[in-house]
């Protein structure tokens, strides 16, 4: 298996079979490319561990940072049929992404990307890599490297991003319970701050066991940001100030 980096080629003008509602749509590369910046990234399967915890959900996630800097669409291929993906886009709640089904391979072979999964069951199917497409000529491509297994390290959203110079959202996560006051207090503030954050609700989401082994203590509201622990309401305001 070698893996040529594509950079500065046109992608492959191949057809796409898709599923949209009752009806077969058939489309062309151009649909997905001409005219247009996009961020494609590729995987082995729908479903699969890697592809389904982190690979999808974080290009999903940072999907409105890949539009405010000038990108048309993000795009998820993968050598399945188009019901499968259609069936996984719907599992992952992924509704910002396009869904790209190279059900038989026909754009990986031709870029070079279709490898030999056959020790695992899957057949040919794509290698893991995600590249920068400007009006159908590849600007920028994210190879994972050549070895056994499934490697990933450079296909992330976040990789994509850093190299490009864009800022990427702090990830906020604010542990709270219902009724509490100094959790209305924190959530109103971030949301004044315009700072997109997730929730988990005591006895819904976790436990005092598990706040406790996370912040040390059992008081909500605890936020954390990046991984790294701010407190509660006050230090948030504190912070903020």
């Amino acid at each position: 298996m070698t893996l040529k980096d594509k950079t500065g080629q046109k992608v492959p003008q191949v057809k796409f079979q898709t599923r949209e509602g009752h009806d077969w749509v058939a489309k062309t590369s151009d649909d997905y490319f001409k005219g247009k910046r996009v961020a494609l990234f590729a995987l082995p399967g729908a479903y699969t561990p890697t592809c389904s915890s982190t690979h999808l959900p974080r290009y999903n996630e940072l999907y409105e940072t890949f539009k405010a800097n000038g990108f048309d669409d993000v795009i998820c291929l993968s050598v399945n049929d188009s019901f499968v993906m259609n069936s996984w886009q719907e599992d992952q709640g992924a509704t910002n992404l396009t869904m790209l089904p190279d059900g038989n391979g026909d754009f990986s072979s031709e870029l070079g990307f279709l490898v030999d999964k056959e020790d695992l069951g899957f057949g040919k199917r794509s290698w893991r890599y995600s590249m920068i497409v400007n009006d159908g000529v590849i600007e920028k491509m994210f190879i994972e490297t050549e070895q056994p297994g499934d490697p990933f390290g450079v296909s992330d959203a976040d990789t994509m991003l850093k190299s490009l110079n864009i800022e990427i959202p702090k990830s906020v996560t604010i542990f709270t319970r219902p009724g509490c006051s100094f959790c209305s207090k924190a959530k109103a503030l971030l949301t004044e701050k315009n700072v997109d954050f997730e929730e988990l609700t005591l006895n819904h989401e976790f436990s005092i066991k598990t706040l406790k082994a996370i912040s040390g203590g059992t008081v909500v509201p605890q936020i954390f940001v990046d991984g790294e622990r701010i407190g509660g309401a006050d230090e948030l305001e504190a912070l903020y100030k």
